[in-house]
């Protein structure tokens, strides 16, 4: 997952994945000075967070139901 503490969706979606128990690498795009690139390589955007499923999928600013839904789909919860 790509975002930044001052990002609300950001820290919306890593709570989702803390309470979920999910296993993830959180990279703080103001921490990292390649980290903006590479996510927006990623998404094609510039928006965060940008969360990459292991199976390769993405999604950015995705909403609670939308990346539960795709965590399930996806057998990581």
């Amino acid at each position: 997952m790509f975002g930044a503490d001052w990002c609300r969706d950001c820290r919306r979606s890593k709570a989702l994945l803390d309470t979920l128990g999910v296993d993830y690498e959180y990279v703080d795009v103001e921490a990292d000075l390649t980290a903006a690139d590479r996510a927006e390589e990623i998404s094609g955007r510039k928006n965060i967070p940008v969360v990459v499923l292991p199976n390769g999928k993405h999604f950015v600013e995705p909403s609670d139901a939308e990346l539960r839904s795709e965590l399930e789909a996806a057998g990581v919860v």
